[in-house]
């Protein structure tokens, strides 16, 4: 079969490729931003790309047509699409159709985590064995890859999917976790986010549901005990096994910390495995919670996939380093909604704690998402950097609709705002000074601000 899929260099659309070109199929693609590191993964596996939504593609006459959500009514190509009757299908619709359809598919979905939870849990499942196909909306260092069908030399029945509660196509406003039909789903938080399409937090509470909704009997929902929404979510109806992890009353899964950052992993009160790894924050213990209890339902030792997490190499683009230049260390993250911003900025202060270290934190954010660019979260940003010693925020008002100056206005002297990029490697430059952490926070490309701020330091 050829297929032609529109918004291919999403993470999403992009991983979709590779499966279906690892499954046989030819995999054409096309999208308004053809640029790496996506644009170059998918060059490497010989996928043909064409920049832009031009109606002439139809002549490339596939089979059908993948629609990613990022397309929408209007677009040239889909109104040609439409008015010539071809058939398209939505990126989820067909993943779950032709890709998981026959599998165990163990499906990582919350506001936050899903990314580094969906890697952890594919290397112990490729660590004990089971050779996992997978798709993650980033690359686990571990892996070098952000999807594969299954692992090197086996047909794995085993599949990891990173479940976005974002809508499908423009023609399908469900959330895209309801096409994957989990056996083991991880329910790992819940926030208000993608104030987009979700008027308020309800909203997504009833996507939630969907996707418990479609967890059969057999299957087992693992959510996290600590999260309200979460439990209102379980209360409208559950139909599957059910473990909780977290630190409330009666929760199957809990976990003793260590100033280290390694923990001891607790089910039903008894000591079952010790993690011992580099990674920092309570956000990714509570990952790990999580990935080892998914692991568990498929038949992996508690024990065995502690003992997997030390060899985990996290994700890329989550606390990256990207170089260090006279004791400056560059880091890259992907942290954008406030909640995640903090539990990057509180995990790097703890663990520069535990270490005796009294080092600063220099936060450098791009607010660019669509809820943020809404201001939805604006008046939280302030809270989520306070473990920040200096906050330099770049974005104009044009382009956000608000002013982050103003919304960083309460923190004072320790915070600044600028419109203009260089302007602002400038500024950060001349404040650094060695042993100084200078963390960069978007899910955007920021204009290679890491590689300019490299380059600025070492001059």
């Amino acid at each position: 079969m050829h297929i032609h899929i529109l918004g291919i260099c999403g993470t999403f659309m992009g991983g979709l490729a590779v499966l279906a070109k690892e499954a046989g199929h030819r995999v054409t693609g096309c999208d308004a931003n053809v640029y790496p590191p996506m644009s170059t993964q998918l060059e490497a596996q010989g996928i043909e790309l064409i920049q832009g939504f031009g109606p002439e593609q139809v002549a490339l006459n596939p089979d059908l047509y993948v629609i990613g959500n990022v397309v929408s009514r209007g677009n040239p190509l889909i109104e040609e699409i439409m008015n010539r009757s071809l058939p398209y299908v939505s990126g989820p619709q067909w993943m779950g159709e032709h890709i998981l359809r026959n599998k165990w598919v163990l499906a990582v979905a919350g506001t936050h985590g899903k990314t580094t939870t969906s890697a952890m849990l594919a290397w112990i499942l490729d660590d004990a064995g089971y050779a996992p196909g997978f798709l993650i909306g980033g690359v686990p260092m571990n892996f070098g890859i952000s999807a594969r069908l299954t692992g090197q030399g086996a047909d794995s029945e085993f599949f990891v999917i990173e479940a976005d509660e974002y809508d499908t196509a423009f023609f399908d406003k469900r959330s895209k976790f309801v096409h994957y039909h989990a056996k083991t789903a991880i329910l790992n938080n819940l926030e208000y986010d993608h104030a987009d399409i979700f008027p308020d937090l309800g909203a997504i509470e009833t996507q939630f549901h969907h996707l418990v909704r479609t967890v059969p009997g057999i299957g087992r929902v693992i959510v996290n005990a600590d999260e309200a929404a979460l439990q209102r979510v379980i209360q409208r109806g559950c139909w599957s096994e059910r473990e909780a992890f977290g630190a409330a009353e009666g929760a199957d899964w809990a976990l003793t910390e260590y100033d280290d950052g390694s923990f001891d992993v607790l089910f039903k009160g008894d000591k079952c495995g010790t993690v011992r790894w580099e990674l920092t924050g309570k956000h990714n213990r509570s990952n790990a919670l999580a990935a080892i209890a998914a692991a568990r339902h498929v038949g992996v030792p508690i024990a065995q996939a502690a003992e997997s997490l030390g060899r985990f190499v996290s994700v890329k683009r989550r606390m990256e380093v990207r170089g260090v230049v006279k004791g400056v260390t560059v880091y890259d993250d992907f942290a954008h909604h406030p909640t995640a911003i903090a539990t990057t900025v509180g995990g790097l202060r703890q663990k520069l704690r535990a270490q005796g270290k009294a080092e600063r934190i220099l936060a450098v954010l791009e607010p660019r998402s669509n809820t943020m660019k809404l201001g939805a979260m604006k008046d939280a940003l302030p809270g989520s950097l306070a473990e920040a010693d200096l906050v330099f925020g770049f974005g104009s008002e044009k382009a956000l609709g608000w002013s982050l100056g103003q919304a960083l206005a309460t923190m004072g002297d320790v915070a600044s705002a600028y419109e203009d990029l260089d302007a602002m490697v400038q500024a950060i430059v001349k404040q650094a000074r060695p042993g100084d952490h200078i963390v960069v926070m978007s899910n955007g490309g920021f204009g290679g601000v890491h590689g300019k701020l490299l380059e600025a330091l070492a001059q």
